[in-house]
Order: C-alpha cells, then structure tokens, then sequence
C-alpha cells in the first residue's frame, strides 16, 4: 500500500472506531476518485453525484464491518462497483420518461462548450468507449485513477494477471486508435 492509502485506510479504521473528523478526511480524500470511477462505469454524466453519494451513504453505513484486510479505496471502489450495477438493474426494469419534445436538442443545449481541454476530455472519454468494459475498466482503475494491479483486481473481482492483460489490450487499442487518427492528419499535410 502506497502512503496515501495507508492514510485512508487508517482515516477509515478511525472512522469506524467513531471518530467524526476521520470521517470527514475519509471521504474528502477519496471523493474526487470514486466520482471519477463512477463516471467511467456508468457513462451517465446526470447521474454520476447520485451514484456517488449512493456509494458513500453503503460504506458509511458498512463501514463498521470494515476491517481494514485491504485498502479502504478499494473497499470503496467495489462498493462504487456494485451501486453502478444496481442501478444499472434498477433502470433496466423501468422506462425513461422525457417531459421535452425534442429532448436530443435539449441535450446538446445543455453541453459545456468553449472550456479548455473539453474536448480533449470528450476524445479521452469516445476512445475509452471504443474498448471492451472489462478493458476499460481494468485501465481506468489502475492508469486514470492509479491503484495497484493488486487493488484493481480485487475491486475488479478477478486475478491480477487477467487486470494485467486488460491494461495491456487497452493500450494497444487506444495507441492503434490514436495512430489511425494521425495518418490522415500526417496525409493532409
């Protein structure tokens, strides 16, 4: 476990001992990676605070059988895991309503445009669309939120050499796609 982690895992152990301020630095020090992990799994930018906040409100309300066997990121992650799956289930048995006409154009009306590295974050965000979710997911965990191999595949649930694999497959397919998207540049010029 890096420091940082062991910092969080300590935060959450005190946390469950009762100590409210623990809490408070649990939460601050992870939120900003469990919004990041949520968005990439759900892909839903309208419901990525809900998923967030549906993820904290489980551990705190589990957070008295933490023991502290991993790191309490990881711990949380899976949890963050399993709120996207649920919802996931959860809007699979009910319709979507839109109260607007024409709700394709209300979306695109409602998109940040004009903000530095927007779209440089939308390109990011099409090309980890393009890799199979196992892949994506293996690669958003270890190289965009930066836990260990190890923490990836127990959040995962899964063998550390099948994450190892998918991070690799992962970058092969985002350098394939990133070469093909300059050869036409490179020709141009």
């Amino acid at each position: 476990m890096t420091s940082a982690d062991e910092s969080i895992t300590a935060w959450a152990l005190a946390a469950r001992d009762g100590d409210c301020r623990a809490v408070e630095q649990f939460v601050r020090a992870v939120h900003r990676d469990v919004q990041r992990y949520v968005a990439y799994l759900c892909g839903d930018p309208q419901t990525v605070d809900d998923l967030a906040q549906d993820t904290f409100l489980r551990a705190l309300t589990s957070l008295h059988r933490f023991e502290g066997r991993s790191s309490a990121r990881a711990w949380l992650l899976t949890i963050a895991r399993r709120a996207v799956i649920d919802s996931y289930r959860y809007t699979a048995t009910r319709p979507r309503l839109s109260d607007v006409p024409d709700w394709q154009l209300a979306i695109e009306l409602t998109q940040p445009c004009n903000v530095p590295g927007f779209d440089d974050g939308i390109a990011l965000l099409d090309l980890l669309d393009t890799l199979p979710p196992q892949c994506r997911e293996a690669f958003v965990l270890t190289q965009l939120l930066g836990l260990p191999y190890a923490e990836a595949a127990e959040v995962s649930d899964c063998p550390i050499g099948t994450v190892r694999s998918r991070v690799a497959r992962a970058r092969a397919a985002l350098l394939n796609l990133l070469a093909a998207a300059d050869e036409p540049a490179t020709a141009a010029a």
